[in-house]
């Protein structure tokens, strides 16, 4: 069956994308042609212009804006709408790992900017993501954990779950935003994120609110790795440590240590996560089965989850 890459809805045969894909996109887009790069093409156009661009990183990123009228995405120094990432030539299925774990964070109730995969003139796929730091041609306050930090690109492990949840005091309603930042944190592990670093979380201010931006780089990594040929003793659960560890992360690490004692949460909103993520797991393993990943990515992916869940439900 024919789905389409922005929604994963049933499309016709000759069809690229569903109407509500497009629409996602911009309601004035009848058709979407081809992104007229190839992997190697766009991987080696990200190289030349990253110099230019504000959007960094170890996977290579293009800077993207939609030309309605021409129904086609174009490469752009400055002024893109969009952050599209081609395939990676060391990682497999990134672009659909990425995908598919921010449609899962979004069902949880994960605040995630519109994103999806597109396809390039070559047959493969690219993910875009819009940007949710322009409105307009305005560019918000954004800054990410890292800086808030004091750390660098090169020092952004260098940190810890615990002071990672310390800066919600920066927000206006801190107590709000640990409640959001617990449900990231956990779904991130049950999904096998093990590169939730400095530079994947950011605050974003907006009138006088400063709060948790919306997710992005939400990938299940750990299945890339089992992809990849590694074992599950060699792949860490977390990027930051955790109650002084990075593995055998257990529910009393999670709940008891960091949503009760540092977060200082309370029982409702804590169980209500507990309860969101185990109603959303019933009907999980029906989307990973009709996303873009191979066979043998879905297996693992939802492998990890089912054993990331016994640990913490």
């Amino acid at each position: 069956m024919n789905r389409c890459p922005l929604t994963y809805e049933a499309i016709a045969a000759d069809a690229d994308y569903s109407a509500k894909g497009l629409r996602g996109l911009s309601p004035r887009l009848g058709e979407l042609r081809p992104f007229p790069y190839s992997v190697e093409e766009q991987v080696r156009e990200a190289a030349l212009r990253a110099r230019h661009m504000s959007i960094q990183g170890v996977q290579p990123k293009l800077s993207v804006k939609l030309n309605v009228k021409a129904g086609l995405f174009e490469v752009v120094n400055t002024g893109g709408r969009y952050i599209l990432k081609p395939r990676n030539p060391m990682y497999p299925e990134l672009p659909e790992n990425e995908d598919l774990s921010m449609r899962l964070a979004k069902s949880v109730g994960i605040d995630v900017p519109f994103h999806g995969l597109i396809r390039c003139s070559d047959g493969s796929r690219s993910y875009i993501i819009r940007r949710f730091d322009r409105i307009g041609n305005n560019k918000l306050a954004v800054e990410d954990f890292a800086q808030l930090s004091g750390e660098s690109r090169e020092t952004k492990y260098r940190s810890s779950v615990e002071k990672v949840a310390a800066l919600t005091n920066y927000c206006t309603f801190p107590a709000v935003e640990r409640v959001r930042l617990f449900r990231r944190l956990l779904f991130n592990f049950v999904i096998g994120n093990e590169d939730m670093h400095l530079k994947n979380f950011s605050l974003i201010t907006r009138g006088a609110k400063t709060e948790l931006a919306p997710a992005y780089d939400f990938l299940n990594t750990t299945a890339v790795f089992r992809v990849m040929g590694r074992g599950v003793d060699d792949i860490e659960e977390s990027a930051l440590p955790l109650n002084g560890k990075k593995r055998k992360l257990s529910r009393s690490d999670w709940i008891d240590y960091l949503a009760y004692d540092r977060l200082g949460l309370p029982e409702g909103p804590v169980n209500q996560i507990l309860r969101d993520l185990e109603d959303a797991a019933n009907v999980w393993a029906d989307t990973v089965a009709i996303s873009f990943l191979s066979p043998a990515h879905q297996d693992i992916y939802q492998e990890v989850i089912t054993r990331r869940l016994g640990t913490i439900l």
